[in-house]
């Protein structure tokens, strides 16, 4: 039996040298399995990241709530026109309050409708679901999408040659800016700016009317707003991004030809209202019996606002797509200048918010809990006063509805479309 000693170093030379290459045979052997295991190792972990973005993509393709034969055919039908000289809009925002009564305008006349709207959960998407269901049974189909997803955007101008769009979509509110300033950058600037790439690279390219907002005048004090004074001091996030869009759609329409129309809404209610408005919740907490919070200016002086009834306002949409002149680009490409134009669209009557209160009080017959609080610095204004020359000029505008007509109209709805009788719920 060799030694300890003869094991680790062998007297006999040769055997060294067939020792060390045999070792040195196994180590390029293990070496190259090892290799080989390497490769099979990379190429099934290729494989599988292949089929995984396969499957995603493929289950984000049929998990769209957009696309195919069916839905193309909604929205050819939805857009059809049934008159003559008609238009063919593409509405944003159609589930929304402006939208869907614009839309209904629109359809009832006999233009072509196509909504797009993404049901976000800003406020009770079931009041949007139920606009919805309201323009299904006068035939405007809406898409359920993003402004945001540029391929949504490209299908449908593929189905539909649209000749105008109506621009609603946005994340409104001013006190919510506070609490989701994100969600006004993505809808408000980055969806507009979607939204006209979309527009700008059409063939041929679309008229745009979109909304803007009274709230552009922020700290302004010369009454009323006229579209000439300056709105360089927001004091919101949702103003600043307002003021955003209409420099943006500015360079849209000096670069690439695009007809630019921004309507700056003056404080808009009525039916089918938005429940994060004051009128809709001093509503429903008068009927619950809740108190609700009036805000007052400094020097303890009342805010007040020039309350816009939605039906004027819908006025005021219908005359721009009508007087708003042709895009002279196409395909992304500018011809020559095309208009850019900017309307107030208010009541020209402000109204404190107390008198509001008071209004409401008597068609609801209950009296408010009234906690009168200061203004918080949450980026609203005083007042609001709209100068409507320029639209009552260019676009035939004329409101007709008084404050205290229009209230009555929206109790009248609430108490409908909630269930109540007289402040009671319908059991």
């Amino acid at each position: 039996m060799p030694s300890l000693e003869e094991e680790l170093f062998p007297s006999t030379p040769g055997k060294v040298k067939i020792e060390r290459a045999r070792q040195l045979h196994r180590c390029f052997a293990s070496t190259s399995t090892m290799f080989l295991w390497a490769l099979f190792l990379i190429a099934l972990t290729a494989s599988y990241l292949s089929f995984q973005s396969f499957v995603d993509s493929g289950s984000r393709y049929f998990a769209a709530s957009w696309g195919g034969i069916h839905w193309e055919k909604q929205v050819r039908n939805s857009a059809q026109i049934h008159r003559s000289g008609g238009l063919s809009v593409l509405v944003t925002g159609a589930a929304g309050f402006v939208g869907t009564h614009v839309s209904l305008a629109l359809k009832k006349r006999g233009d072509g409708v196509v909504g797009l709207d993404n049901f976000n959960n800003y406020y009770d998407p079931s009041l949007k679901k139920a606009r919805r269901a309201l323009l299904k049974s006068h035939n405007v189909f809406i898409v359920e999408g993003d402004i945001n997803d540029a391929r949504l955007l490209a299908k449908l101008f593929d189905v539909v040659a649209f000749t105008h769009v109506m621009h609603l979509a946005a994340q409104a509110g001013v006190r919510y800016a506070m609490e989701n300033p994100q969600s006004y950058v993505h809808s408000n600037i980055a969806g507009l700016v979607t939204l006209l790439e979309t527009a700008k690279s059409a063939d041929p390219q679309p008229a745009f009317v979109w909304a803007s907002s009274s709230s552009v005048y922020g700290l302004n004090d010369k009454t009323p707003f006229s579209e000439s004074d300056r709105t360089d001091q927001p004091a919101s996030l949702y103003a600043a991004t307002k003021k955003a869009g209409e420099e943006i759609t500015h360079t849209y329409n000096h670069i690439y030809g695009l007809s630019i129309t921004g309507l700056r809404f003056f404080t808009v209610y009525g039916p089918w209202g938005r429940p994060d408005m004051a009128y809709f919740s001093f509503t429903r907490n008068i009927l619950q019996g809740k108190p609700i919070t009036v805000y007052r200016g400094k020097n303890r002086v009342d805010l007040a606002r020039d309350f816009t009834y939605i039906d004027d306002i819908v006025k005021g949409c219908v005359g721009s797509l009508d007087t708003a002149g042709k895009s002279t680009g196409s395909g992304g490409k500018k011809r020559g200048p095309a208009p850019y134009r900017i309307f107030n669209l208010g009541n020209t009557s402000p109204v404190t918010v107390p008198t509001l209160v008071s209004i409401l009080e008597k068609h609801l017959k209950m009296k408010a809990k009234k906690n009168v609080v200061d203004m918080p610095g949450n980026g609203d204004v005083p007042f609001t006063h709209a100068n409507i020359s320029s639209a009552r000029r260019e676009l035939g505008y004329k409101p007709t509805t008084d404050l205290q007509t229009g209230l009555k109209k929206f109790v009248r709805w609430y108490l409908s479309y909630y269930g109540y009788n007289h402040g009671k719920t319908v059991n």
